[in-house]
């Protein structure tokens, strides 16, 4: 028998999704072996082709980054061929998977009622900002609007200043990433039991699901204590947060237990035992005092390097506030490839987030190619679906079917 080439080879995906949520679960998938079919509705496919940076050519390097190993079919889903090819597909595929706003799937006539008469065994996965359930199911939404539902929003900024929030896709990754969890978990089940079953995903569970001490400090205080964005540092634990060092911030962090080392760090070991910060209790009422002292310390290294350098001797968790070329250059994430070079047929070499996901078994990586619109078109139908030449053409003219160049 043949070597797989990775751990979810011979697994079908049926990929309704678009964007970054969505496709980050299947992207991730694709990465790990399975065939992703790409199932993009004509004419334009996923609204990420259009997303910046922008080749002349007008290839999309965030396309790239998303749908590596894809493969891209683009039907036209609302005329009765193209939702027979749907058809057909969901029969073969182990996983059906989109995120569109709730009722868009079942609008095009494949709610899961449906999938499971089609494919019993199929695992469908709907990711949405709301879940598929509840007052704000049908409200539209996307990463920053679940963050801003969940409380998490609230929590970032300064207290005395308009809340902020990051910008990267912090919230749409993270539940691709829950959804990959959770179909990886669904097709064990139906491993065990040769049943299929329905996932709702949504962004504000996955967003809420991040909180650590914020929800259960508010239930157990009744209520007394009410959790608030504390800018640089944090409200519960003493040091925590960033300071001001010669050129560049720094975060620092130090438990309980931590304490003495960042004492010894600083050369200041009658702080160790200072009745004024000796707990993490004492010290959190007194933050800006302990801030003051820590900033005055870094201010009388010699520089960052020196400060963060005595910092790890003393094993005090610590991190330069890196920019993105400064990441981007680190030899730690360019050695476990991190960042990762990719070779595009039209954008040429593009650095991207390299592959989070690592097996012993498969420690290499697959070589992927991110997928021109309908490209596939052909193989999918012919391979799948046994459709001959003729019967393809036949649907492109009548524009079934799409292609494009980019």
């Amino acid at each position: 028998m043949e070597a797989p080439q990775h751990i979810l080879d011979g697994y079908k995906v049926l990929d309704f999704t678009q964007v970054l949520a969505g496709p980050t679960t299947t992207r991730l998938m694709v990465e790990l072996g399975a065939e992703v079919v790409k199932l993009e509705l004509a004419p334009g496919g996923d609204f990420a082709r259009s997303l910046p940076w922008k080749h002349e050519t007008g290839r999309s390097a965030y396309h790239v980054q998303q749908n590596r190993g894809k493969k891209s079919l683009c039907v036209d889903a609302k005329s009765e061929e193209g939702r027979e090819i749907i058809k057909g597909l969901i029969s073969q595929v182990d996983v059906v998977i989109e995120n569109f706003a709730p009722g868009t799937i079942e609008r095009l006539g494949f709610p899961w009622e449906t999938v499971k008469e089609i494919n019993p065994r199929a695992i469908m996965c709907s990711i949405s900002a709301f879940g598929q359930g509840g007052p704000l199911t049908n409200l539209p939404g996307y990463d920053y609007i679940a963050q801003a539902y969940a409380g998490v929003t609230h929590m970032i900024g300064d207290p005395d200043r308009a809340p902020s929030f990051p910008l990267l896709g912090i919230g749409d990754v993270m539940t691709g990433v829950h959804a990959a969890a959770a179909i990886g978990f669904a097709l064990l089940f139906r491993e065990k039991t040769g049943r299929g079953q329905y996932v709702d995903i949504s962004l504000l569970d996955s967003y809420f699901h991040c909180h650590e001490v914020n929800v259960e400090i508010y239930s157990a205080t009744k209520g007394e204590f009410e959790p608030k964005r504390a800018g640089s540092h944090h409200y519960a634990v003493c040091p925590l947060g960033l300071f001001k060092g010669k050129d560049t911030y720094m975060f620092i962090i130090a438990l309980d237990h931590q304490w003495p080392h960042l004492c010894k760090a600083m050369n200041r070991n009658d702080l160790i035992t200072d009745p004024r910060y000796d707990t993490n209790v004492k010290r959190v009422e007194k933050i800006s005092e302990v801030a003051a002292i820590i900033e005055e310390w870094l201010a009388g290294t010699p520089d960052d390097e020196a400060a963060l350098k005595r910092l790890e001797e003393c094993r005090v968790p610590c991190a330069p506030v890196l920019s993105i070329a400064e990441a981007v250059a680190h030899p730690h994430l360019r050695e476990r490839k991190t960042i990762r070079k990719v070779e595009d047929e039209i954008i040429g070499e593009l650095e991207i987030p390299g592959m989070p996901l690592r097996f012993s078994e498969f420690p290499e990586l697959l070589d992927l190619h991110a997928p021109y619109l309908g490209e596939h078109n052909e193989e999918i139908l012919g391979r799948y679906l046994g459709y001959d030449k003729d019967t393809i053409t036949n649907l492109v003219r009548s524009g079934v079917l799409h292609r494009g160049d980019t």
